[in-house]
């Protein structure tokens, strides 16, 4: 595998995982103080898979089922290691932007009977505070100008399409859960996402 856009990273190394090797690369963040995480597989030419994924401590490591963010991460690995190409852009930006403390103090107000959007604004926060600014750049440096897109975020595919890339969006769905129905429905409710 060709090893992209190493010059600008801060590293990079090879990354052997249940779904394939990949070549796994941390850049800077320039919205943030946190580094970003790019997971690339095989050629970078023609149009990408893509997913741009935030950061969820509690789903992709603790595979909570308050979300679906950890089951989405996993099928976004499953999806690029089957097309044999592709990259993940995993963002830090834990908590839709308003970190994990603060995700913690929403989850409290959620079991009390707020949705995800209601328990941000509670705390302060505005709904949805995560930006892709950041995840564009990384895929420019890529070389990444098409993208095949998993998700159902609109959001998603408006930033990227802003920042001059051809997009096509893929659905990118997981079962729901009986824990997070309601975090769902809030999200396509509330937030436009286009869940099946």
């Amino acid at each position: 595998m060709a090893k992209p856009c190493e010059d600008d990273a801060l590293a990079a190394a090879r990354l052997p995982t249940l779904f394939g090797e990949f070549r796994i690369l941390a850049f800077p963040g320039e919205t943030t103080n946190r580094e970003h995480i790019a997971l690339a597989l095989g050629d970078m030419a023609g149009e990408v898979v893509v997913r741009i994924h935030s950061e969820c401590l509690t789903g992709d490591v603790f595979h909570s089922d308050r979300c679906d963010c950890g089951e989405q991460l996993d099928l976004a690995m499953e999806r690029i290691a089957e097309a044999g190409s592709g990259v993940i852009i995993y963002l830090r930006q834990e908590g839709r932007g308003i970190g994990l403390v603060n995700k913690l103090h929403a989850y409290n107000l959620q079991d009390e009977g707020l949705d995800t959007v209601e328990a941000n604004e509670e705390l302060g926060f505005s709904g949805e505070m995560r930006q892709y600014g950041d995840g564009v750049a990384i895929l420019k440096c890529l070389g990444v100008n098409r993208v095949a897109l998993l998700t159902n975020n609109p959001a998603k595919v408006a930033a990227l399409r802003e920042a001059g890339l051809t997009v096509r969006r893929e659905p990118h769905s997981v079962a729901p859960k009986a824990e997070n129905r309601d975090y769902l429905r809030t999200k396509a409710g509330k937030m436009g996402h286009l869940l099946d």
